[in-house]
């Protein structure tokens, strides 16, 4: 036995020294507190590959002190469950189905588990403080209440912004001290008897809360589905006020992979709660509901890129940090898969690069465990203000919250931060919008950052491609509403940027929010077109009569306050976090409102309610009295006629424009995925050089309308090139080329009078040698490497979007489905010695008189031998009868050929 521990200790200590780490332990190991983490789950593939992740973070992080899982499992689910092995377990009666109500709600199980565990385990009697955890998380250094801020009375939390119920009736009807309520989750860390305190009415709130469906939606709890699934976030609250507890509150503790760390904080817990991804490359939670890959041996999530694909991917510090901690989420899960796989002792899996990865010291340095720095420590400050009036001291005080900030020595800015956001879906139509927009803001000079707020469905993200087409947030799809069931898409707009403010907390000082069919032409700023607090600059929309007739009376408390904007909207972050709210609830107001859809009401012409969005906006914004500086120089549209002297900043292509006989209209491309077909483009606008130079409104006018349409196809020439598409000019020689550009316009002229079958026909009707002649060309074509056949299907696409009206039949969707087929055939309509068709029957001769002048050389020395071994001719005849008669037959077929 003492041998078995000495080589344990022997291989410890050779696997530190190996990844460069000290053998020593972390000082919190010896605490002079007792801690204990606590994390709940039910009995599912879903939280038994999550707790793999967690149990193996807790161990490589080093948490201090005993770990325990809260399993909540119905009798049913019990008997066939696996997966007791996987962490120290503390089983609780399952409250998914409630008891008394019959709810389904799961996520009670999370209260009700602590309840018991403080009722019923022995360990909750030994001791101090506890931190209490969600499965789907990964701990990246130990997380001790004491050295994160936390006191007897004051527990540290990280910072939900989305629990709005706080702020309004939810919490004046749920607890008796609303303004105590402190809007927090996830990560919890406090003193076992706070704990003590608290659960019972943990577990009660949320039964409250779960039962006030009155006040489910999402105006009431920030829950954009509105159908109360956070009720046990809201009644972990409300029992912390009701109880007195008044939270630390520290937002850099905890990160939600695909966010971007603030400089200096280095988060010791990752939430992996949202999607994310690197490049191509993406991981949610929710595509993994069912699966067994625990017990899956050698089974693996999809491998991210590498650290080093990465460096070479984005060259911003931040970024680049932000693209680290994606991979070490996943990678982090993986190893723990691995080793969890080998305690079931599975075989040993096959060497592949991406195991070795996992094994190497690099990825070992990568993700020893973190340290805590001075930024990570930083609270948000709760500051207590009280009323002073003539009035007895109210016993209790008004709560303010706000956000330490860095200080430095640098001068002050002499503009405040600007950040750019615009809403788009999971579709080809959104992608060449986003490319072009992005592409545009990039080369307008703009300040700040951008961030698309990509609203899809899981279906939709399991498909999708455009990942990497710019900085995103993904958000929830509300195109189907989930309490009415109606589908409208424009919705997503006001709900994304309202779980963009939840979710994100931005630095910057004002929020330019713009449509992704809109091209940048110069910077758009609030101190330029002069919006600040309560006073958001915006560009006229004055279709929108509704501000002026019973619409407004009907959805606003403050009609006169309504504005007919729309467009460009460059808000004061403070106002748009009051704001973003109302702009959603308004909108789904004015969506339910059938009645008042008509024409004669709204200003919309085709009477749908289309356009309820944009008087969500007004309606929204007229509620909170704010009044906008309104401008029309921000904004025109391509085919308007300019205003002399102004330099409008912003293109909104919504409408078809044209130029003479060319015209560009955005719904007919609603289809064409030009984003991931190389080369593809939209079809070029005339030359400004042709264009009438006699009416100098209308020059201005079609000069505008050609730089958005230009703009746009160099946005997708220049991404093509990142997508490193091969040039088309290097696929051919000049004299193929010369001969596909016939060969395309004979197809032009004939397209619409022969069909495919003729060709067919016409092909069995050619003669016998140009019968072989194609089928050694197609024998060549199959020979080709992968490479090769990529290139000459993307020579042939891109031939033909160089052609008008090739662009129209992309199009529709009827572009040929066979491409490389279709490049074959221009092949082989090249006759001359530089075709491949040339060559390989040179080398089929050249084979063929080979091998007769070698079967010929034989001959004459088997002759020889024939007159040596006369004696035993009919012997040999005799016993090989079958080989000589073959072989005479083909001496005399040989001989014959010679003469």
């Amino acid at each position: 036995m003492m041998e078995k521990k000495a080589i344990l200790v022997f291989l410890v200590l050779t696997l530190s020294l190996i990844n460069g780490q000290e053998p020593e332990k972390i000082d919190t190991q010896k605490a002079p507190w007792r801690i204990h983490t606590l994390f709940s789950v039910e009995c599912q593939n879903y939280f038994d590959w999550q707790t793999v992740g967690l149990m193996h973070s807790y161990r490589k992080a080093q948490q201090p002190g005993p770990i325990t899982r809260l399993l909540s499992c119905t009798e049913d689910e019990r008997k066939g469950y696996r997966g007791m092995e996987l962490a120290p377990t503390f089983e609780v009666p399952s409250m998914s189905r409630h008891p008394k109500t019959s709810d389904w709600y799961p996520a009670i199980n999370k209260p009700a588990g602590v309840v018991h565990w403080l009722k019923y385990s022995k360990e909750a009697e030994n001791v101090d403080w506890v931190v209490i955890l969600d499965a789907d998380m990964i701990i990246r250094g130990p997380i001790v209440p004491w050295e994160i801020g936390a006191e007897k009375g004051r527990p540290v939390s990280a910072y939900y912004g989305y629990l709005i119920g706080c702020d309004n009736i939810l919490a004046k009807l749920h607890t008796k001290h609303p303004e105590l309520c402190d809007k927090v989750g996830g990560l919890l860390a406090m003193h076992i008897d706070d704990l003590r305190a608290l659960a019972p009415l943990w577990l009660s709130k949320t039964e409250e809360v779960r039962e006030d469906r009155a006040h489910w939606p999402t105006n009431y709890t920030g829950d954009i589905y509105g159908t109360g699934w956070i009720s046990e976030m809201y009644g972990y609250s409300f029992g912390a006020a009701e109880v007195g507890l008044r939270y630390k509150i520290n937002d850099n503790l905890m990160i939600y992979p695909g966010y971007t760390p603030r400089e200096g904080v280095e988060p010791i817990l990752m939430h992996y709660g949202l999607p994310f991804n690197v490049g191509n490359w993406s991981f949610s939670k929710l595509d993994h509901h069912e699966d067994d890959i625990v017990y899956d041996c050698s089974r693996l999530f999809p491998e991210p890129p590498y650290p080093r694909e990465i460096t070479q991917m984005e060259s911003d510090h931040h970024k680049r940090r932000a693209l680290f901690l994606n991979i070490e989420c996943i990678n982090t899960m993986n190893e723990g898969l691995l080793l969890q796989h080998a305690a079931f002792k599975c075989p040993k899996p096959k060497w592949s690069k991406y195991l070795s990865f996992l094994k190497s010291k690099t990825f070992a340095e990568l993700s020893r465990p973190k340290r805590l720095t001075a930024q990570s420590r930083q609270m948000m400050e709760v500051e207590i203000h009280k009323e002073v009036d003539n009035e007895p001291e109210k016993p209790h005080p008004k709560v303010e919250v706000k956000i330490h900030k860095e200080v430095d020595n640098e001068p002050e800015k002499p503009h405040p931060k600007i950040h750019t956001i615009f809403s788009t879906e999971c579709s080809s139509y959104f992608d060449w919008q986003t490319v072009g927009l992005v592409h545009s803001f990039y080369k307008s000079g703009q300040p700040g950052n951008i961030t698309r707020l990509l609203s899809c469905t899981d279906e939709d993200l399991k498909q999708y491609k455009g990942h990497d087409l710019a900085p995103t947030h993904y958000v929830p799809s509300m195109s189907r509403h989930p309490l009415t069931g109606d589908w409208y898409p424009a919705i997503n707009k006001p709900a994304a940027v309202l779980h963009w403010m939840n979710h994100v907390k931005t630095d910057a000082e004002y929020i330019v929010i713009l449509d992704a069919d809109m091209i940048m032409r110069g910077p758009i700023t609030p101190w330029e077109f002069n919006a600040g607090r309560s006073r958001p600059a915006s560009t006229p929309y004055d279709y929108l009569i509704g501000c002026d007739n019973i619409l407004a009376k009907l959805h606003t408390r403050h009609p006169e306050a309504c504005d007919k904007v729309g467009g460009v909207i460059i808000m004061h972050v403070d106002d748009l976090r009051k704001f973003a709210l109302q702009w959603l609830h308004k909108t789904m107001e004015v969506r339910l409102d059938r009645s008042h859809w008509s024409k004669n009401i709204t200003g919309d012409i085709y009477e749908s309610g289309w356009i309820s969005e944009m008087y969500g906006y007004s309606f929204g914004a007229a509620e909170l009295n704010l009044r906008h500086v309104i401008s029309d120089e921000i904004l025109i549209y391509p085919g308007y006629v300019p205003k002399p002297g102004v330099n409008y900043r912003v293109f909104h292509y919504g409408l078809e424009y044209s130029v003479g006989n060319w015209s560009f209209d955005k719904a007919n491309w609603r289809h064409a995925d030009v984003v991931n077909k190389c080369w593809a483009k939209f079809p070029d606008p005339p030359d400004p050089s042709s264009l009438d130079q006699t009416d100098n409104n209308s020059l201005q006018r079609d000069l505008l309308s050609i730089e958005c349409a230009t703009t746009l196809n160099e946005a997708l020439r220049l991404h093509h090139e990142r997508r490193k598409c091969p040039d088309p000019n290097t696929i051919s020689t000049p004299k193929r080329e010369r001969v596909n550009q016939d060969r395309v316009d004979e197809t032009r002229t004939n397209a619409e009078t022969r069909t495919r079958a003729e060709t067919r026909t016409d092909a069995e009707t050619r003669t016998s040698a140009e019968t072989r002649t194609d089928a050694e060309t197609r024998t060549n074509a199959e020979t080709r490497t992968n490479a090769e056949a990529r290139m000459a299907v993307e020579t042939t696409t891109s031939t033909k979007f160089g052609n008008v009206d090739d662009i129209q039949a992309l199009r529709h969707d009827e572009m040929p489905k066979n491409s490389s087929q279709e490049s074959s055939q221009v092949e082989t309509s090249n006759g001359t010695f530089t075709s491949m068709r040339f060559w390989i029957m040179v080398l089929w001769a050249v084979s063929i008189f080979g091998f007769l002048g070698v079967m010929s050389v034989m001959l004459r020395g088997r002759k020889g031998l024939k007159k040596r071994v006369k004696g035993y001719k009919s012997k040999r005849r005799t016993t090989y009868s079958g080989f000589w008669d073959t072989n005479g037959q083909d001496r005399h077929l040989r001989n014959a050929e010679t003469a």
